[in-house]
């Protein structure tokens, strides 16, 4: 889902509902001026269920959107104030799309780099292969070292199981949920997810308990998801301070438990501090790699082609005496 656009549809259906207009009709305009695609057909599915008379809430559950957004409409549905729940979670979708837009883009850089990598590797061996071919001498070939194609091809190989690999990892969604949790940046930006829908809950008037299953319910089959479920056991087992039933674990940091604690009674306003902790260290570790890590990342894999390109300079030297001595 495009957060961007997600995020400025919610901030209008608030302006229109404020002026009164209805909801099915409000839904039915802004779908209307939205580009195609998955999101627009969704919206106006919603628009015309709305319209044919079916209850808001069965008509959110027949659609395709983030279960977090269907729980909050229906918390602003029950205190009467859906425009400004709407406002709330557009504010809360444009803080998400501009954190995960600067990891998309911490992503771009390396994968272009390691394409191209590939790329000049596999044409450089194509390209000397080629040339070995030509020779018309066959007795040059007895000459070339054992193994030669084969180490010709392995830096290629290499390269480009590594662009298979890394195909396979932004592709697969059950594999990217679990990666987010191990990647740094990626990591501190999960958390500060999770902590920013947790205080939106939190505010809302949701009690601590659902508000946890719903986010174990979003980060489920992750070690968020399981960890999130132990502090909703613990809670059930009477353990009403946070402090007592948030322990620290490999998705939950120390310091992450300590914010929200820290806070005391208000853990809505601990959770939204500890987002913007996070969501300020994701920040700051995406702009650590891409002018610290990725020149990094450039100068090793040109090393490799040079490493590649060293040796192949020598035998085609040597190929080109043994010519001239013949």
């Amino acid at each position: 889902m495009n957060y961007d656009e997600f995020a400025f549809f919610n901030q209008q259906l608030a302006v229109m509902l404020r002026d009164g207009i209805p909801l099915e009709g409000a839904l039915r305009q802004l779908a209307t001026n939205m580009r195609g695609g998955a999101l627009r057909g969704e919206l106006e599915k919603l628009g015309a269920d709305l319209s044919q008379g079916t209850p808001l809430k069965q008509a959110l559950a027949a659609r395709q959107l983030p279960d977090f957004y269907k729980h909050m409409i229906e918390a602003g549905v029950a205190a009467n104030d859906l425009p400004g729940m709407l406002i709330l979670l557009g504010d809360h979708y444009q803080r998400a799309n501009l954190l995960w837009t600067r990891l998309k883009g911490l992503l771009v850089y390396p994968v272009l780099v390691l394409v191209a990598a590939f790329l000049l590797s596999a044409f450089i061996t194509f390209l000397v292969l080629t040339l070995l071919a030509g020779l018309e001498e066959n007795w040059m070939f007895q000459r070339i070292p054992p193994g030669l194609v084969l180490g010709l091809w392995t830096p290629p190989i290499f390269l480009g199981f590594m662009v298979i690999l890394t195909a396979v990892f932004l592709s697969v969604p059950g594999i990217r949920r679990r990666l987010r949790w191990r990647l740094p940046a990626f990591h501190d930006a999960s958390l500060a997810g999770v902590a920013g829908a947790m205080s939106l809950m939190l505010r809302q008037g949701g009690n601590l308990g659902d508000s946890l299953k719903l986010a174990r319910q979003l980060e489920g089959g992750t070690r968020a998801g399981t960890e999130l479920g132990e502090w909703g056991r613990r809670l059930a087992d009477g353990r009403g301070k946070f402090v007592d039933l948030a322990q620290p674990g490999k998705a939950f940091p120390p310091l992450f438990v300590w914010l929200v604690a820290n806070s005391g009674e208000d853990l809505a306003g601990g959770f939204q501090r500890a987002a913007e902790i996070y969501g300020a260290r994701a920040a700051h570790r995406v702009e650590l790699f891409l002018y610290a890590v990725l020149p990094c990342a450039v100068v090793v894999l040109g090393g490799m082609i040079l490493g590649q390109i060293y040796p192949l300079a020598g035998m085609l030297s040597q190929i080109l005496n043994m010519m001239d001595g013949k």
